[in-house]
């Protein structure tokens, strides 16, 4: 099975622990901490991010970045990068998985985004100003 926006929707629907929210071509899936994250199609992968905090937010970047490069190994199917948001850098962390993924693929790489993303916070947090 190949997956869209609208089979994506129909599958995220059912859980009952995220609210689900249809914006501009892509899902934005609010968890019960209230962390938002947003999932798209774009070709053949399914792409699944949430910002963390923007780079005027960080005391040292350079520094941030070497212990970001250092220890994102132990944190599983998710990787941390820098978008540009309105004209600012932020943070993010992402994950990215075939359109042809298994439903349970799909469920278990967004669980891991955002469990990912509250260690990112707190394990980053002594770098923000």
């Amino acid at each position: 099975m190949s997956w869209n926006l609208n089979t994506l929707e129909a599958l995220l629907s059912d859980n009952k622990d995220m609210a689900i929210t249809r914006e501009d071509g892509c899902i934005c899936i609010t968890n019960d901490d209230g962390i938002d994250a947003y999932l798209a199609v774009s070709g053949e992968q399914i792409i699944v991010e949430s910002l963390l905090f923007s780079k005027e937010q960080v005391a040292d970047t350079a520094l941030l970045n070497d212990e970001i490069l250092k220890t994102h190994q132990v944190f599983p199917l998710t990787t941390i990068g820098i978008t540009q948001v309105s004209g600012e850098d932020y943070y993010m962390a992402f994950g990215a998985l075939s359109s042809q993924s298994k439903e349970e693929s799909i469920l278990l790489e967004i669980q891991m985004l955002f469990e990912n993303i509250e260690a990112f916070l707190d394990a980053y947090q002594d770098h923000l100003k």
